[in-house]
């Protein structure tokens, strides 16, 4: 079905893995589209529960998209490519089912705005992060200069997105960029029993969650509010009753049956 990722499910859980190794994983516009559509849909389908967002090999997530497919654009073509790369990001961000990504090595300019679209980030031990556009006289065009700032703060985002400096995974978990930090060979596992861990509460409180702390970041939307109202609506749904009746009668809750 897909040329440019590779689809694995295992618990419910759905693995979605950049397969562009020879290229470090780069992602050219067919690739994005792939990834986008995949989420789409992995959200329609009851059997998927959380994604985890990784690239095949040891040494790239992402290492950026591909220069060659857009160095000869014209205005018009490149507004498209970003319209579109934004799009691509806002389907992670805004995903009612948790995105993680497995950062696994190179998390450069796309590649990096990809990991920043996704709700958690964990990385590998080797893994670089980085936005490194200006180099080529443009700026970062996937949302590299919104993301990045709610992420790290406006003076360090500057910093980064300025000098197009690189950097390694543990700086980057001091700045909260990343949510942990693991050896290379516990990354695709540690995702995949923190993605199980959230998929074992309510659905509904997870999505509400997503769309609260999105809101806060939204034009024209007002986190606070959009919490009253979810959080008045969840009295009349059946996770609610759940929720409420395994910890009076001190059992684990069932969100799922």
């Amino acid at each position: 079905m897909y040329k440019n990722i590779f689809i694995e499910s295992a618990d419910n859980i759905c693995t979605i893995s950049i397969n562009r190794e020879a290229k470090l994983n780069a992602l050219n516009i067919a690739t994005l589209a792939e990834i986008k559509d995949a989420i789409e849909h992995g959200n329609q389908d009851k059997d998927v529960y959380a994604f985890i967002l990784t690239g095949k090999g040891e040494k790239a997530f992402a290492a950026g998209a591909d220069i060659s497919e857009f160095a000869n654009f014209s205005v018009a073509e490149a507004t498209k490519m970003s319209a579109d790369g934004h799009a691509v990001m806002n389907a992670i961000e805004n995903s009612v089912k948790p995105v993680i990504a497995a950062v696994n090595g190179f998390s450069l300019g796309g590649g990096c705005e990809l990991a920043m679209a996704c709700h958690i980030r964990i990385a590998s031990s080797n893994a670089k992060f980085g936005q490194p556009e200006v180099n080529l006289g443009v700026p970062p065009g996937y949302g590299g200069t919104q993301r990045l700032v709610q992420l790290v703060g406006k003076g360090k985002a500057l910093e980064m997105l300025m000098t197009a400096d690189a950097i390694d995974a543990n700086t980057a978990f001091s700045l909260g960029l990343v949510n942990q930090v693991v050896e290379q060979a516990d990354l695709l596992a540690t995702c995949h029993k923190l993605a199980t861990k959230i998929s074992r509460k309510s659905p509904l409180a997870i999505q509400n969650v997503i769309n609260c702390v999105n809101d806060s970041f939204s034009e024209g939307k007002d986190g606070f509010n959009t919490e009253i109202e979810v959080f008045g609506k969840a009295f009349g749904t059946s996770d609610f009753k759940e929720g409420t009746d395994a910890f009076l009668n001190k059992r684990r809750a069932n969100f799922r049956d």
